[in-house]
């Protein structure tokens, strides 16, 4: 891999791999909305020209999900992943050079919610909703038209754990003494909310919806893992092997941090609260229960395989010194 195009390339994500493939000698290129970037947004020459030539093309670009379902940030969050990806493949189609490879960026949340059994590539079932529908309308976009030069890979990426994104969140709470579990209930549904597919029908119960995720370091493992293997297309879950539950989740975050005791939030505290942050309450209760079937049959072996080792090596203790990293655990 001598160069890389990387969309959304500003993002925690994007940031990340930008750092990792510089720092080790590859050729970078971004598109985005910065002014630091290669290519913006709407500039299809540009864009052409960044493409034209990579060795692997990574689409990250898309609306942070952590708003309020606002029908502006629907439709924002829609149009910025779906007009991106398709400008992409255009630069695609048009390349002299095309990349090899494609990884466009996905969501885990297009499964159902499951509390009953995990969900595969290929025994997974796709839920409904506006999440879903967002997901699916995504995937479309990216698989449409012929690329016979490119493979595609679209990556359902689970909840990323890192420092920085929902790590940090997480961590405050827990210091705040708030980091119990998060609790799902009853709650009124008004018609607007139904009819856009933004509602949350209660399930799981006690703090037991599973919470999929995978730490930062493996989603640049797994890109470079995917990369050189060219029997692996199309769908591919980015999420560690052995998820848990938002109760394990949290108690898991108060013990890296010595924090003895965290309050639970209830959804009745959740609903308000989520108002008030500008987020949705669907983000913490949906059950997400994803394994990585294909990566795991392909060989790929995770640095954090399991949750309190991945959550160590991000927080650090409350006196601010650096936390003693973990001996990553490896797992076929």
């Amino acid at each position: 891999m001598t160069r890389v195009a990387i969309a959304g390339a500003s993002g925690f994500i994007g940031g990340y791999l930008v750092a990792r493939y510089r720092a080790a000698g590859v050729e970078v290129r971004t598109i985005g909305r910065g002014a630091s970037a290669d290519a913006a947004w709407g500039d299809a020459a540009a864009i052409a020209r960044v493409v034209d030539g990579c060795d692997v093309l990574v689409n990250l670009a898309g609306k942070s999900v952590n708003c309020r379902y606002t029908t502006g940030n629907r439709a924002e969050i829609v149009r910025s992943r779906v007009e991106t990806t398709a400008a992409l493949r255009t630069a695609v189609e048009s390349a002299a050079a095309p990349p090899r490879i494609w990884f466009n960026s996905s969501t885990a949340t297009i499964y159902r919610h499951a509390e009953d059994r995990p969900m595969t590539e290929r025994e997974g079932e796709l839920g409904s909703g506006f999440s879903v529908d967002v997901a699916k309308a995504w995937e479309a976009e990216f698989f449409a038209g012929s690329l016979p030069s490119t493979r595609r890979i679209a990556l359902r990426i689970a909840i990323v754990l890192g420092d920085g994104g929902v790590m940090r969140l997480l961590a405050r709470l827990a210091r705040l003494g708030l980091g119990g579990p998060q609790l799902d209930g009853r709650w009124p549904a008004t018609r607007a909310r139904r009819s856009a597919g933004t509602y949350h029908e209660f399930r799981a119960r006690g703090g037991l919806q599973r919470f999929s995720w995978v730490h930062l370091h493996d989603v640049a493992g797994i890109i470079d893992f995917v990369a050189a293997r060219p029997d692996v297309d199309g769908v591919v879950n980015v999420s560690a092997p052995n998820p848990t539950d938002n109760r394990t989740l949290m108690r898991s975050i108060r013990s890296c941090l010595a924090v003895p005791f965290g309050a639970p939030a209830w959804r009745w505290m959740l609903e308000p609260g989520s108002a008030v942050l500008r987020t949705e309450t669907e983000l913490v209760l949906k059950s997400r229960w994803v394994v990585p079937e294909r990566l795991l049959e392909a060989g790929y072996e995770f640095e954090y395989p399991e949750l309190e080792p991945a959550i160590r090596s991000i927080l650090r203790p409350r006196d601010g010194a650096a936390a003693t990293e973990p001996t990553p655990q490896r797992r076929g």
